[in-house]
């Protein structure tokens, strides 16, 4: 104890917060994949058919104007991602109400913080309160009036919470009043009224919680579950019962609304294994006529109806598949779907235009204007939630992971054609919400972890993939006592980091496999705590009961970096261990004061020091959602929670320790990324332009962090050794500092020669082209800034200045303005700027200049011709400000695709420069020509001009 006080006081007086406008131009840029992510929610303006809306799952709201060909995000950068509801006023469409948190209760929800409001399609936004509810169902606004809104709140999902139920506001959301409380564990998922009679209305009641391990064999009923009716627009409410509905505890429920003949007619689904199905009432929810015996799409995780606006016989089903139910909901077909199921989550029809509709499923939202014959591409959403990260050694290199529901993912960091689009990502053969690891002596070789503990290994040659699983049975939502080898969420794969190759996969135990997944040794006992005999482990299982009963699973694996055989290991139910020794022996070395239950999310060795150790501990499962980072420094022997800076009711997903620089750490929260500079004592944002989003893993490769977000896709933060020289105190003494260069290729920007994609293609952003150079000037700079770039002897190869004009050859333009992108200026002003030099010498002087084809939107349009590549060799940046003079090295490298030889680029370059003072000479040429023209012209004006001189 005494030991943690000196450390944290230490840490106090040797460190504090960066400012922020260090590392101000660091810049997070979308990879992709464009490939949509679970969108739970969809609504579109009946008086603009082509304009919808969707909600994603972690991903925040989309608004399309042009029937989904193409998307832009609205809610990015507010304090939460998870949108649960959706609802466009009807009178007025610029009115949209969105409630955060997802509804569907089960282990990997994204919650929210309450309801937010826009009274200008979206641009803006406005909180609205209710932040406790966590997971909102469902908000429905009257048809007349857009201040009467009702709200439905599922509440917290691994807790009790007095906050569940339906909420009411006559005034826009400014106040609520809780008309309808249900208790601490039900809640209300679903709201529907009657089109003719909007005072009549029903609410969908859930009684539903979560538990910390995956529990996908417990069903999600209660007594709680039931409808309830108003016939007062929502002020009282009295619960349906009778008439032929379930009178059994149920689960989830879904309504649909509608008005058939001379009454109201509900649809209804039920989740229910003896009597679950879809059930119709004629009289307003007076007696019920079970219809159909549609279980699949009538559970925890579906349940959503749509009436045909048109025909109130015939209703619509979402759930693996999209299915049209006529004859009053007894006959359906299937009208979209595709083999592994789409899980689709929600329709709604245009009721003045039919024919359009708009769906969302697991995939993306996709919209179609003919009734869906057809439908547009979720391809063109970056909305996937993705999982964990990781890296090949290639250059480029390529990023691999999985997508909830979609598959893997391998993607290239750069494209050879300016911009990431479907051309520069596959697929690598596992399943999704998995790990994928590639081989570290072959890229060509994935290796992906599944659902239930399948292992697959993928040949990039072949387009091959091999079970390798160690035990044939799987156990994906089985009960853990049933099983031989228990598995969580995704299966942790990890690969080694130091001494002989091996693969590492977490069950309860620890497997190894040092032949490529071949053959696989059991290298720990039970490492989860399972006790002997234990009993009560069935049926609704107590959390105290469950890790004697077996219940938990290995959830991090941690390799060391500098020892073969040192490998560190979390569990789900809170136990950290470490064996030295390849697993000959284990040691236990969890906190004391650590809950049972509480995640070990994340495990992460220091590169640089022996002994020091981060963790990431996720409690939200526990209805706690504050922010848990540890760290030891002595194997696990004492550890000291770091979290000062993160914010509160933010749990942390991931840590992740800087390779090079042993004091910089990365987090990735339910709401960002953030950074310590003094490993982990305080923490501040690195959120930067990245959307709000749950960040479920990191990675740093090759000088670069990259991130995943479940919502969000993937991302990455170019060349972070400013954050490496910041930690390292390099800003301490106040003057300017000219950051030290990365290594830098000589790449084109684009080798594109066809013509350029449309705007409209989905596209990721390419890392900078050239040699990144990141310089800071304290507060109150003000003078002339000049960059130097030096060859190995002295030679100036290129200068810029602030006070130089952005260089614009007369280059004649035949396309839209958008294409073009200013260029870029060398900043005087106080902060850190990103200036980027092409690695080429200045452009030569030409009579003609002329836009390229290897244009991206709205990124730029080379004009050529221009100056030739510089030759790889070591160069020198020099900074000068003031009289300041501040020198840094550089090293140019060819691509190491390239075969050509040393002799053979300097050759290159030599006739270049040739042709550059050809074309110089011509132009010199010409430019005398034209102004001895002029002199001519003059002097001897053509005979018979008024204003000629007279000849002497």
């Amino acid at each position: 104890m005494l030991a943690f006080a000196v450390l944290v006081s230490l840490g106090q007086a040797l460190a504090s917060p960066v400012d922020q406008g260090a590392y101000a131009e660091l810049h997070w840029r979308q990879i992709g994949p464009f490939r949509g992510g679970w969108a739970t929610v969809v609504e579109g303006v009946p008086s603009k058919p082509d304009r919808f809306y969707f909600g994603a799952a972690g991903g925040g709201v989309w608004k399309t104007d042009d029937a989904g060909r193409t998307w832009r995000a609205l809610f990015e950068h507010g304090p939460a991602a998870a949108v649960g509801a959706l609802a466009v006023a009807p009178s007025n469409p610029d009115i949209v109400y969105v409630g955060t948190g997802q509804p569907e209760a089960r282990y990997d929800i994204a919650a929210g913080l309450g309801v937010f409001k826009s009274t200008d399609g979206g641009a803006h936004w406005v909180p609205l309160g209710l932040e406790n509810t966590r997971h909102i169902g469902r908000i429905w606004v009257d048809p007349k009036n857009p201040n009467l809104v009702l709200v439905g709140a599922q509440g917290h999902v691994f807790g009790p919470s007095a906050d569940r139920g339906l909420y009411r506001s006559t005034d826009g959301g400014r106040t609520w009043s809780h008309v309808l409380k249900l208790g601490v564990w039900t809640g209300v998922v679903d709201i529907g009224s009657d089109p003719k009679n909007p005072k009549i209305i029903f609410a969908a009641a859930w009684e539903a919680h979560q538990y910390p391990w995956l529990s996908y064999f417990t069903p999600v009923i209660g007594k709680g579950s039931a409808i309830y009716k108003s016939s007062d627009a929502g002020m009282t409410w009295r619960k349906l019962t009778g008439g032929g509905w379930p009178n059994i505890a149920v689960g989830r429920i879904g309504l649909a609304v509608t008005h058939g003949g001379k009454a109201t007619r509900i649809y209804a689904t039920v989740d229910s294994k003896s009597l679950g199905g879809m059930y119709r009432s004629d009289d307003g929810g007076g007696h019920w006529l079970k219809v159909n015996d549609a279980k699949a799409d009538a559970n925890s995780y579906f349940s959503r109806l749509t009436v045909a606006p048109n025909d109130a016989n015939t209703v619509y089903l979402v759930g693996q598949s999209i299915r049209r139910c006529t004859q009053g909901g007894k006959t359906c077909t299937i009208i979209k779907g595709a083999p592994g199921g789409d899980d689709y989550h929600h329709l709604w029809i245009n009721p003045l235009h039919p024919d359009h509709m708009i769906t969302g499923s697991d995939q993306g939202a996709v919209v179609s204007v003919n009734g869906g014959a057809t439908w547009s591409s979720w391809y063109n959403q970056p909305t996937g939630q993705f999982y964990h990260l990781a890296a090949d050694n290639r250059y480029p290199y390529w990023i691999y992971s999985g997508q909830q529901d979609s598959g893997t993912v391998a993607i290239a960091s750069r494209s050879d054609y300016g911009q990431l689009t479907y051309r520069d990502w596959h697929s690598v053969g596992g399943d999704e919400r998995d790990y994928d690891i590639p081989d570290p002596t072959d890229p060509m070789i994935v290796y992906g972890s599944g659902l239930g503990g399948r292992v697959s290994k993928w040949n990039g040659r072949t387009g091959q993939s091999a079970d390798v699983t160690p035990w044939p049975e799987e156990n994906y939502g089985k009960r853990p006592t049933t099983t031989k080898y228990r598995y969580m969420w995704m299966t942790p794969l990890e690969a080694s980091r130091a001494g002989p190759p091996a693969l590492y996969l977490g069950a309860q135990v620890l497997f190894r496999s040092q032949d490529q997944g071949q053959d696989w040794q059991i290298v720990s006992g039970d490492l989860t705590g399972k006790g002997e005999g234990a009993k009560n482990c069935d049926g609704d299982m107590a959390v105290a009961d469950a890790k004697a009963c077996g219940y938990g699973v290995i959830s991090a694996i941690a390799p060391s970096p500098r020892h073969g055989d040192e490998i560190w290991v979390g569990t789900d139910d809170g136990l950290i261990q470490l064996t030295r020794d390849g697993g000959a022996h284990w040691d236990a070395i969890t906190p004391p004061t650590l809950p049972q239950w509480s995640k070990i999310a994340s495990l992460d060795i220091s590169s640089e020091t022996d002994g020091m150790a981060y963790a990431a501990i996720d409690c939200h499962r526990l209805d706690d959602f504050q922010p848990h980072v540890l760290r030891t420094k002595d194997y696990g022997h004492s550890w000291q929670e770091i979290d000062s800076g993160l914010p509160r009711d933010h749990f942390v997903d991931v840590v992740r320790a800087d390779p090079v620089q042993d004091n910089l750490l990365y987090a990735g929260t339910d709401e960002g990324v953030f950074v310590s500079f003094d490993a982990g004592d305080h923490w501040q944002p690195l959120q930067q332009n990245l959307p709000t989003a749950w960040v479920t893993d990191l990675l740093v490769h090759n000088g670069d962090l990259i991130a995943a977000t479940a919502g969000r896709a993937l991302w990455v933060m170019d060349d972070i050794s400013p954050l490496r020289e910041i930690a390292n105190g390099a800003l301490a003494a106040g003057a300017p500092h000219l950051f030290k260069p990365a290594e830098s290729y000589r790449v084109h920007p684009d080798n594109n020669r066809d013509t350029p994609l449309p705007p409209e293609t989905p596209a990721g952003e390419n890392p900078p082209a050239g040699a990144i150079i990141d310089y800071w000037l304290p507060p109150n700079s003000n003078g002339l800034v000049v960059l130097e770039i030096q060859d190995a002897g002295g030679h100036v190869m290129r200068r810029f200045s602030s006070a130089d004009a952005a260089e614009r050859p007369g280059a004649e333009r035949y396309f839209a303005k958008a294409w073009v992108r200013a260029p870029q200026n060398l900043s005087a002003a106080p902060g850190m700027h990103r200036f980027v030099w092409n690695l080429r010498f200045s452009r030569p002087q030409a009579l003609h200049y002329g836009y390229s084809i290897a244009a991206v939107w709205n990124q730029g349009v080379p004009i050529e011709p221009e100056g030739p590549f510089v030759l790889p060799g070591d160069y020198t940046v020099v900074l000068e400000m003031n009289g300041a003079r501040i020198v840094q090295p550089l090293r140019v490298d060819k691509d190491p695709r390239v075969t050509a030889s040393a002799d053979d680029l300097k050759a290159s370059l030599e006739v270049s420069q040739r042709i550059g003072a050809g074309l110089a000479d011509a132009s010199a040429g010409y430019r005398e020509k034209t102004a001895i023209l002029k002199q001519l012209d003059a002097r001897f004006p053509p005979i018979g001009d008024k204003h000629a001189a007279p000849l002497h």
